[in-house]
């Protein structure tokens, strides 16, 4: 690519740079009118810095200029490519240091290097107000070096430029070398900070992102959990009652009560989902459970010992209860079915074993491995430190075991209601 080539790219980048940074500037001024007439307070700081910012500061060349124009500067062309060279490598150099990688990139490096020698041969030929291209170089300096390096840089750039002003005019030495480390400092502060704030709220905006995809999934494996039970159970408990209504009313009628009371526990308990708010009692879940597998002419066995469960235990394993039963009324075909908890050496553990005819519905009910529920109930127990395990039993039929470490869950649960000391 030729030179001429490499300027037109050049340009147009930064013709893209200046679209943006006006769309920018335009929706900013939008959001600020909008929020303006909602009385609100708008928190976005604008537009992202570009180097259109920093070219006002090209301004302290014009005494340069007059000088040219006004014929007082000895070798006018010398001085004239001086001053367009210059103007050229502060903006190449301000507009690549808004991107960090073009920042840290060998080329801005070299143009800033090459500026700080056409400043000093500028200003130990000329001096007056050739002077003030040192102030100009460190603002360039500060918005291209940043961290550790400025220091490094910045001071002896600023003694640098009080040694040249000295020996070229003496009384504007200090000015010039204290303008030059102000630019310098002063530019790398405000550009660093506003980097940071914006690194900031970005962080701000990815976690509250992060928060609300957290809680719409908490919530859709809630309502998963419970739809899924007690609509199986409802489905299980409408078919009894459709089989045994021509030939004992009753017993039909027990069944359709059943189904009310189901539906309005559900109706408790999806409001309670919403509000994050659940407790569950195993006792319940385990008499749901032994309700719903009844009806579904499959042969309940419970079996409970050991020491009482903290709530958030009893809620844990309650979840695992209604998705293995469901899974159990649903796909298994079984005619018996056993659940045990058992809790001891400070952990609990909860074992669903049905004896269903084998491969075909183990493969069904594969959802350990993949599908919504016993998935979510495996990163739930995970998150809790215990464990969810669910395949095929080795005698046949189907087996899920829940573990949960009881003591860390008691711990958690009397943090979480410990009163907070005002």
């Amino acid at each position: 690519m030729s030179w001429w080539q490499q300027v037109r790219c050049q340009m147009d980048a930064w013709q893209r740079a200046r679209a943006e940074w006006r769309e920018e500037a335009a929706r900013f001024r939008a959001q600020q009118k909008a929020a303006r007439k909602k009385g609100e307070v708008l928190e976005h700081a604008g537009p992202p810095p570009s180097g259109f910012a920093l070219l006002p500061w090209l301004l302290m060349g014009l005494g340069s200029l007059s000088n040219l124009l006004q014929g007082k500067t000895p070798n006018p062309l010398v001085g004239s490519f001086g001053l367009l060279a210059f103007n050229s490598l502060y903006i190449y150099v301000t507009f690549r240091s808004f991107r960090k990688e073009a920042r840290e990139a060998a080329s801005t490096r070299v143009a800033l290097l090459l500026m700080g020698l056409l400043t000093a041969g500028l200003a130990l030929g000329y001096g007056g107000n050739w002077l003030m291209f040192f102030p100009l170089l460190g603002l360039a300096t500060g918005a291209a070096v940043r961290g550790p390096w400025l220091a490094r840089t910045g001071i002896p750039l600023a003694v640098f430029a009080g040694a040249v002003s000295w020996y070229r005019d003496g009384s504007d030495a200090i000015t010039i070398a204290y303008g030059t480390f102000l630019s310098t400092m002063i530019t790398a502060a405000i550009l660093s900070l506003s980097e940071a704030v914006r690194e900031l709220r970005a962080a701000r905006e990815e976690l509250a992102r992060r928060a609300v995809e957290k809680e719409r999934l908490r919530f859709s494996r809630d309502l998963h959990d419970l739809l899924g039970h007690t609509l199986s159970v409802i489905v299980v408990k409408s078919e009894a009652a459709r089989r045994v209504a021509p030939r004992d009313l009753d017993a039909a009628l027990a069944q359709i009560s059943d189904i009310e009371s189901v539906g309005r526990q559900a109706l408790t308990e999806i409001r309670e989902a919403v509000t994050g708010y659940r407790e569950g009692s195993l006792a319940a879940d385990l008499t749901r459970a032994r309700s719903a597998l009844t009806a579904a002419g499959v042969e309940p066995v419970v079996r409970q010992s050991g020491a009482p469960l903290a709530p958030q235990t009893e809620t844990l394993l309650g979840w695992v209860v209604r998705e293995a039963v469901t899974n159990v009324v649903r796909h298994s075909d079984a005619t018996r079915c056993e659940i045990t908890v058992d809790s001891a050496a400070g952990r609990a553990r909860l074992t669903v074993t049905d004896d269903g005819p084998g491969p075909v519905a183990a493969e069904d009910r594969g959802e350990g491995g993949g599908g919504t529920g016993l998935k979510g109930l495996t990163e739930r127990l995970a998150a809790a430190g215990g464990s969810l395990q669910a395949g095929p039993a080795p005698r046949g039929g189907f087996t899920v075991t829940a573990e949960l470490p009881t003591e860390a869950l008691e711990l958690l649960t009397s943090a979480a209601t410990a009163p907070r000391a005002s």
